[in-house]
């Protein structure tokens, strides 16, 4: 990975699932997943660059593309077979570009509220690239701003604890977590996933396209693009689930992934 190190958290024995988190979260968010899924499978949950307790340089590029790469290095590290591949939010938009360069090595695809083509980056991530932005939040990261980020994002508001919130803005803590976030911010580039567009319409793998009916930053449009131009996809949109809704509805999000795992073989 660029001569870094990300770090991850496996758990369970079956068939391999490589879970892949967006910007402003990290493995934590998968948290509510991670341990029914290994009740069946091989489960790893990764800290992508930049993110959570994985290193954090700032020397290298934080792109779409770029993680893509440094996430086939890592799963050639750890020499896994065909695996499940679920990515949310921009972990989605990494999916993308890493099945259509290496679909052999996939048994499927899920992108969860994901990012695609160029209807992104979106508020608040817009903002964090302006220098003045930019410069707030290396002096103090307004928790109460970034607070109103994620209250916005989930949409059962009385999950909105502490406790989420600690998750959350533990990556802040530190300056070397904040440079790393707008860094990462700031590499962003829809034109990494325009650039694969006509690859996705020609992907030999099948694609679950999960979105929270009640996403705010992610538009239904995107999905329903998704579903329209993959050639072996299936759309599911789960009600009172916002963007962050691996804290909504977690149940609902697993009956899904597991059903679609079942549905074809390798």
């Amino acid at each position: 990975m660029a001569g870094n190190e990300m770090v991850y958290y496996r758990a369970g024995v079956g068939e391999p699932v490589l879970l892949v988190h967006g910007i402003t979260t990290y493995s934590f968010i998968w948290r509510n997943l991670f341990h029914e899924l290994a009740r069946n499978h091989d489960v790893i949950a990764v800290d992508l660059l930049g993110c959570g307790n994985s290193d954090m340089p700032l020397d290298v590029p934080f792109a779409v593309s770029d993680h893509a790469g440094y996430l086939l290095e890592f799963v050639r590290d750890l020499q896994l077979p065909r695996f499940h591949l679920v990515g949310h939010d921009l972990g989605g938009g990494i999916g993308q570009i890493f099945a259509v360069r290496n679909p052999a090595m996939l048994l499927d695809l899920a992108l969860l509220n994901t990012v695609a083509y160029d209807f992104w980056p979106v508020q608040p991530i817009t903002a964090m690239r302006t220098p003045i932005v930019r410069q707030l939040l290396m002096a103090t990261l307004d928790k109460g701003m970034f607070r109103l980020v994620v209250k916005r994002g989930v949409h059962r508001q009385e999950r909105v604890t502490e406790e989420l919130m600690e998750y959350f803005l533990a990556p802040f803590a530190t300056q070397e977590g904040r440079k790393a976030f707008l860094h990462f911010a700031r590499c962003l580039d829809n034109h990494n996933l325009m650039s694969i567009a006509d690859d996705l319409r020609r992907l030999p793998l099948p694609v679950l396209v999960l979105r929270g009916r009640d996403d705010p930053y992610l538009s239904q449009d995107i999905a329903l693009k998704l579903d329209r131009e993959l050639p072996d996809s299936r759309l599911v949109e789960l009600p009172g689930a916002g963007h962050f809704f691996q804290e909504d509805v977690p149940e609902l999000i697993l009956a899904e992934l597991t059903g679609f795992f079942g549905s074809h073989h390798a």
